[in-house]
C-alpha cells in the first residue's frame, strides 16, 4: 500500500485530505503523516520513506518548493505533488525545476488530487486542466522544437507527456506499444539534454519547445 505525506498548512484543508486519501473503497493509498510546515521536510522523508508528498508552496517558515529541492535530495525516488492555489508560470517552473513530479491547483476538484496520486506513480506528470492550457498556449508562443531534432512522433508524446499523461495512457492515445513510448522517451531525453520526464517538462516550459 503506498505511503503518503502532506505538507499543508492549512489545518482544514489538511484534515480534509486525509480523509479523502484515506478513505478509499480499495484501500489504495495511506496517509503516514501529516504536517503544517516543511521546516524539517527531508528528515521526515528520511524517517517515513513515504512513495508520494503532497506539498503545499505557501507555508510559514519554508516554501514548499524549497522542501521539495531538499526531499528530492534526501530520497530522489519519492514521488511530489504540488497542490497549490499559485498558477503562475514562476511557481509552475521553479516547482518543476526543483523536482515536483505533478502541479494540481486547489481550484480543481479535490478528486483530480486523487487521481494525480495514481498517475504519478505510473510515471506520469499530472496537471490541472488550467495548468496544461497555459503549457499548451506557451508552445504556440514560440516553436525551438527543431533546435533539438525531434521527430513529430517525438513530439506527439512530448506534448502529451506534458499533459500528464503516464506512458501507459500516451501508448493508448497514440495506439501504439508501452515498450514504443519508453523508446522514443530514451531517445527525447538526450536530444533535450535531460535525465527523466519532469526535467524535459521543465525545458519544455523554460524554452517553450514544440
Amino acid at each position: 500500500m503506498p505511503d503518503i505525506i502532506i505538507f499543508e498548512d492549512d489545518d482544514q484543508l489538511r484534515d480534509s485530505l486525509v480523509v479523502l486519501i484515506g478513505s478509499s473503497n480499495s484501500n489504495d493509498y495511506r496517509v503516514t503523516a501529516h504536517y503544517g510546515n516543511a521546516i524539517d521536510a527531508a528528515t521526515i522523508i528520511r524517517c517515513y520513506k513515504p512513495d508520494v508528498v503532497i506539498m503545499d508552496i505557501n507555508m510559514p517558515g519554508k516554501t514548499g518548493i524549497q522542501a521539495v529541492r531538499e526531499i528530492k535530495e534526501a530520497r530522489p525516488e519519492t514521488f511530489i505533488i504540488m497542490y497549490t492555489m499559485f498558477e503562475n508560470d514562476e511557481n509552475l517552473f521553479d516547482s518543476l525545476c526543483a523536482g515536483a513530479n505533478g502541479y494540481i491547483l486547489k481550484k480543481t476538484s479535490p478528486f483530480k488530487l486523487f487521481e494525480a496520486i495514481g498517475d504519478v506513480m505510473q510515471g506520469g506528470a499530472p496537471m490541472s486542466p488550467t495548468i496544461a492550457r497555459r503549457v499548451l498556449q506557451s508552445f504556440e508562443m514560440r516553436s525551438s522544437g527543431q533546435l533539438y531534432h525531434l521527430t513529430a512522433r517525438e513530439k506527439e508524446i512530448l506534448q502529451l507527456l506534458v499533459k500528464g499523461y503516464s506512458i501507459k495512457i500516451i501508448a493508448d492515445e497514440l495506439k501504439i506499444s508501452f515498450d514504443t513510448v519508453r523508446t522514443h522517451l530514451k531517445n527525447i531525453y538526450p536530444k533535450l539534454h535531460v535525465n527523466c520526464g519532469k526535467e524535459a517538462i521543465a525545458k519544455v516550459l523554460r524554452e517553450k519547445i514544440i
